[in-house]
């Protein structure tokens, strides 16, 4: 496992050689940093085989994620886009782990350059950065758990031109709607600026997916604003 500050940054100049050298028209398959990642993933993908819960499984990726975390970064810093499994993968693992604002900025590199899942993912990338974002905000709400909305914004602007299916895009939108309503109340309620974007979110995803779920969400947020721009003064 890489420890020191020393083998850290080794392992962030290797991976940055190896991916500025490598065209995105080829594999990273043969540079020695890659195929010593690869390794290391077989590995922990082993380890994470031998735990049934899910929970179990995202608290083990947790804590492997930072050993990949130097060589991402080299990758991130100088690649061209290479077809890359780890990056990927790790990507998808910080979704799981929780680490959201690493999965995004990931998922800016991977998107940017076109890059594939492993064949073992039948989404496309978009569709899985979008969908998984967006399950694990409304599991967070489900549950009374802490989710960065920003994150949500974030994950709306990256795949806002990839091609996904409309009940996906729909229930990212519906999530960024519902994390704006969350604490809103009358002694508590949100900008205005927020109840826009929390109803034109609502709107959108009704008119993708009208079984969304997010019918009554949509008149909770118009309530709201209506109740807002009301006792605006008119000048």
């Amino acid at each position: 496992m890489i420890s020191s500050p020393a083998r850290r940054h080794m392992q962030r100049a290797l991976a940055a050689k190896a991916a500025a050298s490598t065209a995105p028209d080829q594999l990273m398959d043969g540079t020695g940093i890659y195929e010593q990642m690869l390794l290391q993933l077989a590995n922990d993908r082993g380890r994470l085989k031998q735990i049934q819960s899910g929970e179990g499984k995202a608290k083990l990726k947790a804590d492997l994620l930072p050993a990949y975390d130097s060589y991402i970064a080299g990758v991130l810093e100088a690649g061209q886009g290479a077809a890359d499994e780890v990056v990927t993968t790790v990507m998808l693992w910080n979704i799981d782990a929780g680490r959201y604002p690493e999965a995004l900025h990931i998922a800016g590199y991977a998107l940017r350059h076109q890059l594939a899942m492993p064949d073992r993912f039948e989404r496309t990338t978009g569709c899985l950065v979008a969908e998984e974002t967006a399950e694990a905000a409304l599991v967070a709400l489900r549950v009374g758990g802490d989710f960065d909305p920003a994150v949500l914004d974030q994950a709306i602007a990256l795949t806002d031109d990839q091609d996904m299916p409309d009940q996906v895009r729909a229930k990212l939108l519906l999530a960024r709607g519902r994390w704006v309503l969350k604490s809103a109340n009358d002694d508590n309620p949100p900008t205005e600026q927020d109840l826009v974007i929390a109803v034109e979110s609502l709107k959108r995803a009704l008119t993708l997916d009208q079984a969304c779920g997010g019918k009554k969400d949509l008149e909770h947020a118009e309530r709201f604003l209506k109740k807002h721009t009301a006792t605006q003064p008119t000048g």
